[in-house]
């Protein structure tokens, strides 16, 4: 269920991006904050869990702003 979440996020920051590059990062600043908290408090957990907390998240944070990127990038390179 949270990997089909972040999956939705990371489609519909894309969208953004494509449609509207400027306002964008408005819409993916909040959601990285939110991951890099998250992965903030998963590095306080015990042993090996803390550790595969902290890595989800930061993966996560990389796909949403990947996505972004890849969005703005390619509206540069369209036509119109």
């Amino acid at each position: 269920m949270t990997i089909a979440a972040i999956v939705i996020l990371c489609v519909v920051i894309f969208i953004v991006a494509l449609l509207v590059p400027l306002m964008s990062r408005r819409v993916q600043r909040p959601v990285s904050r939110g991951m890099g908290a998250g992965a903030r408090a998963g590095r306080r957990l015990p042993g090996p869990l803390g550790f595969f907390a902290s890595r989800s998240m930061g993966s996560s944070r990389r796909a949403f702003d990947k996505s972004g990127g890849t969005g703005r990038r390619l509206r540069g390179r369209l036509p119109f």
